[in-house]
């Protein structure tokens, strides 16, 4: 049985469709890509696992239970994460302050012990703790976003296009974190991303989505040589 199973998913926002019967799934500990340009459903399916948006058709379950309904609360003490699209750090609170928002569902001793380990894979955060998170640069802020939806010790992490805004240095930086946590906690994860070059090193599998539609997936070894992939989103 997959970790996640998303089945003929359909996400609407009115008249428009975010998603059109979307199905996929996701093993334990694999790195999954959810490739597309702007608008081609990455975003409406993560919302959708989190149940940050309604869908009006389909199923989503985890460990073979239905996620239907749920409040992003609810979700997240399922075992879900996420790092959002444009991050979505707390301005004008601390470093400290923001990554205590994301251990709403642990006990303050479980919250001391995870601290410290966000701070192992982050030490520039630990050095910022008490600054103000909007003061933090793009990079910063993406540690800080990924280091508080990892709080609650997911066994699902979403990560919604983190090299968006990032330097190249930067998004390498990133991507070799992802690696580490993903490896060290033995993770799951979803990474939606337009850079298909980036996630495609990072993950062992992708789907290609293209307006709502799943297109193309398979091992990224397999895709990187695929001439439909490489003219359209490998620039080769």
């Amino acid at each position: 049985m997959p970790l996640l199973s998303i089945r003929d998913l359909n996400v609407r926002y009115g008249k428009i469709n975010g998603t059109n019967d979307v199905s996929l799934d996701l093993a334990s500990s694999e790195v999954l890509a959810l490739i597309g340009s702007n608008g081609a459903g990455k975003s409406s399916t993560l919302r959708a696992i989190m149940g940050q948006a309604p869908y009006s058709r389909g199923e989503i379950e985890l460990e073979g239970r239905s996620l239907s309904g749920l409040r992003p609360s609810e979700v997240v003490r399922r075992g879900v994460g996420l790092s959002p699209e444009g991050r979505r750090v707390f301005p004008d609170l601390t470093v400290l302050e923001n990554l205590k928002i994301g251990a709403f569902t642990r006990s303050t001793e479980e919250f001391e012990k995870r601290l410290a380990q966000i701070f192992a894979y982050f030490p520039r955060l630990k050095e910022r703790t008490g600054q103000h998170a909007g003061l933090l640069s793009g990079g910063e802020q993406q540690m800080l976003a990924i280091g508080r939806a990892l709080m609650p010790r997911p066994k699902i992490f979403l990560l919604d296009e983190p090299s968006l805004g990032l330097a190249p240095i930067m998004t390498e930086a990133i991507g070799e974190i992802i690696a580490e946590i993903q490896q060290r906690e033995e993770l799951a994860v979803i990474l939606a991303e337009q850079n298909a070059t980036w996630a495609m090193r990072v993950a062992s599998r992708a789907v290609i989505l293209e307006l709502g539609h799943v297109t193309m997936e398979g091992p990224t070894e397999e895709l990187r040589e695929d001439p439909r992939v490489r003219s359209a989103f490998l620039g080769i």
